[in-house]
């Protein structure tokens, strides 16, 4: 199951027991300092969590699945993810 933004704030408003609105404002202003730094180009690091890194992608030769046409794709930035070793261990079952 997908956790969800609001699923998100369901759990802030259960477990700190702040009012939901100020619960899903918490969250957006978290979410946009994320998305602020990641604009920027920088790197967002979360500890015990993981990194979102930004990326630089080269122009490159591709193709066209649909028509199969090659084409040349744009340089453009991506956002990659690291998860930290404590999240990797937890996801395998290593407590």
């Amino acid at each position: 199951m997908t956790l969800t933004k609001s699923m998100i704030v369901d759990r802030i408003h259960e477990q700190l027991g702040y009012p939901k609105n100020k619960s899903a404002e918490m969250l957006e202003t978290l979410l946009e300092l994320i998305k602020g730094n990641l604009e920027k180009g920088e790197d967002v690091l979360v500890s015990g969590f993981g990194k979102f890194c930004v990326k630089q992608k080269n122009e490159r030769r591709g193709r066209n699945p649909a028509t199969g046409n090659d084409m040349i794709l744009d340089k453009r930035r991506v956002v990659t993810f690291r998860c930290s070793h404590l999240l990797r261990d937890k996801i395998n079952g290593h407590f």
